[in-house]
Order: C-alpha cells, then structure tokens, then sequence
C-alpha cells in the first residue's frame, strides 16, 4: 500500500473512533463546583453552580450532623470534617474518597493553611486541634486544649492565618490560642486567657487583621488585633443586651468572616431578634437591626450589598434579606422547611439554601429575589463551594 494510501486509512480510522465515542475524555475545571452535606446519610452530593445541577455523589462519609468542609488550593480535593471524628478526602472530579481517617470522637470542623499543605481539626472529645499532612493524612502533630490540669476544652472557632498560623478558641477554658506551624511537627502555641466566659464561635476578618470571638456566657465578644506588634485581647459589644432579659438559645448562632461588608460587619446577637452592626475600624456598635427570630447565620453577599440571615426554631423556614445601603430588610423568604444553611456564588449573582426538612437546595437570584432552580436532596444542611479555597477564613 502506498504512503498516501496509508495516510488517507489513518485519517478514516480516527474519524471512525470519534464518532463511535472512543474520544478522549472532556476535562474540566473545579472552579463552578461544591457540595451540600446529605446530614441524615452520610453522603456528599456534589453540584455544579453554573449549570445549577446535581452531577454525582459520595457516600460513606459517617456522622455529618454537624459537619464542614475545606478545599485544597487547587480545588480538586474537599476535606470534609464529621462529628464522628471522621476526616475524609474527597476527589471532586473522579467523585470518590481518596483517604478517610478517624481521628477524633467528636469533632465539628476544620481549617486548611494558607499553602495549602495542612489541614487541621477542631475536636470535642479529646478536647484539642490535630495537624495532619494535606496531601496523605499524615497526622504531624497534636496539640490538647488543656486548660488546667487533666482539663481539656472542647475547640471551637478554628481559622487558618497567613503563615501557617490557626487561631481557635476554647469553649470551656475561656480562652483563645494561636498556633504556629511552621515546623508542623513542633507547633508553638501561644495562650490568651480569660478572654470572657464560654467562647461559642469565631471570624477571621476577609484582611486576616482581626480574630473575633463570640462568647456565649456573656453579652460581649472578644477581639483580637493579630498584626500588632504584641496581640492582646479587647472586649467589645459587651452588655449589649443589658437590662433586658435574654431568650432561651435554640441553636448556636455562627461567626465567620462572611459577616463582614465593607466597613461593618454584622454579627448575631444571642438570646435576641437582633443583627449588631459594627464598625470594623472602631469596633464600636453604630446600629441594630431588628429581625424575624434568633439568628443563626448572618451572611453578607460578596459584594457586600447585602446581607441574609437565617434563624434557629421556631422561625427556621423564613430568610431575610438586608439591604446594607438603607440598613433595612427589603424582602422575607419562606424557601422551604428547617433552612440550615446558605451560600453565595462566588460573584454572589445566585445563593443556595438548604432546607433539611423539605429535602430541597434552592437557588436564588439575588437581584430579583425569585427562585431559579430547586434540587432534590435528602436531608441538606451545608453548602460549600471550591471558591472558598482562595479566600482567608474559609
């Protein structure tokens, strides 16, 4: 057979493996994708928030009652942080679990550093943080929250700081530590005490500047200046409920730097159907917004146009909407039963809503306010996007 001959039968045969499907493979980026906890299966159902679709799942992830999730730099791996003490590595684009440890008995989050190469865990029992190797799981380091002899405190609060630093609170020693693992095999921890009665949560502000921490045990929080020279720990918001009688707690509200919008950031309240407004170069109060319930989460668009709230029983099935330019709520949504979580497209065109009870992920237009799409899950609580892998706090 003549050269061209063979040339012209190579060219047929590829033509005819295109179109029998023998193709190579589609590749594709993570940067439009996330996944929604199934809490009452243990599965993660992985979304893609361009097409506003459900595109597979994993399952075998344990307890998620109370579960977080982490991205690596690259967006390709989630690490998915289980009340059980589970910490699973999840591949997003071949759907499946590359390494899953136990390393806890009970445990509700995590952080990942800055570089990419640790991911840390926030413990109940025993109480403490552990550093492992992003990349194998490695355990590299423990570190007990012991806060007096033979007394460890159950961890809440985790962040990651610039330069492999974590700050984290702790919620029975009145405390706040920060960890530097530059050498992950020998942290060296650094304690603040008596920073006010039982820390319940924290924000890292979007600069990395500011650590804040809730406190449950009084009407107050607890700041932090983590660029100064030699930190200390400030008081702030304290009384703000004074002479008033505070209602009974339902749900823990959340802190994260998602309340922060512009110059202010806008916090729960506990035991009140109130959203402080703060001012972030003050850090002194400059209003209250009055809302439906007890807030639970309190999130600002990444626009910093406005800011949603949800809220614990019995006022769960309700959203609403504050416009941070007139600092009222223009809209209140009932997108379904017991809404657990939300969580806004990076360019904040579209939220999500979880709605445990109604086994429904909503999506919404944040401009018009109506629903885009509704997806079927069972069981929803939380909503994570890869986005969240360039973005300090998260």
């Amino acid at each position: 057979m003549k050269r061209r001959e063979l040339l012209a039968a190579a060219a047929t045969l590829s033509s005819l493996a295109v179109l029998t499907g023998c193709a190579a493979p589609v590749q594709r980026g993570t940067g439009d994708l996330g996944v929604v906890i199934g809490r009452a299966n243990g599965t993660l159902y992985l979304v893609d928030t361009t097409a506003q679709a459900l595109i597979g799942e994993v399952p075998g992830l344990g307890d998620l009652s109370h579960a977080s999730v982490v991205f690596s730099r690259d967006g390709l791996f989630a690490y998915v942080f289980g009340r059980d003490g589970g910490l699973t590595q999840v591949n997003l684009l071949e759907r499946r679990i590359a390494r899953r440890i136990m390393q806890a008995g009970n445990s509700i989050g995590g952080a990942i550093s800055a570089d990419g190469t640790l991911v840390v865990a926030q413990n109940y029992t025993p109480g403490g943080v552990k550093v492992f190797d992003a990349r194998t799981l490695e355990l590299l380091a423990d570190i007990p929250a012991e806060y007096a002899p033979g007394k460890r405190s159950r961890v809440v609060g985790l962040v990651d700081l610039p330069g492999r630093r974590f700050a984290y609170s702790l919620f029975d020693g009145n405390a706040i530590w920060v960890t530097d693992c530059s050498d992950p095999r020998h942290p060296r921890t650094t304690k603040f005490e008596n920073i006010g009665r039982q820390p319940y949560d924290a924000l890292v502000t979007p600069n990395g500047r500011h650590y804040i921490a809730g406190l449950f045990g009084e009407d107050g929080l607890a700041r932090m200046d983590l660029w100064a020279a030699e930190p200390q720990v400030e008081r702030i918001l304290g009384g703000y409920g004074r002479g008033q009688e505070p209602l009974p707690v339902y749900k823990m509200p959340h802190l994260r730097g998602w309340a922060v919008a512009g110059r202010r950031a806008y916090l729960p309240a506990i035991g009140r159907h109130e959203v402080l407004v703060v001012d972030t170069e003050t850090w002194a109060e400059v209003g209250r917004i009055p809302v439906a319930g007890q807030p639970v989460f309190v999130m600002a668009r990444p626009d910093g146009r406005q800011v949603w709230v949800n809220f614990s029983v019995p006022d769960y099935h309700r959203v609403q909407v504050i416009d941070t330019q007139s600092q009222q709520i223009v809209q209140t949504l009932e997108p379904g039963k017991a809404v657990l979580h939300m969580e806004f497209t990076p360019r904040g065109e579209a939220v999500w809503i979880s709605s445990r009870d109604d086994n429904r992920v909503s999506v919404i237009d944040t401009q018009t306010l109506l629903t885009r799409a509704r997806l079927d899950v069972p069981a929803p609580s939380g909503i994570f996007f890869t986005a969240r892998a360039a973005r300090v706090g998260f």
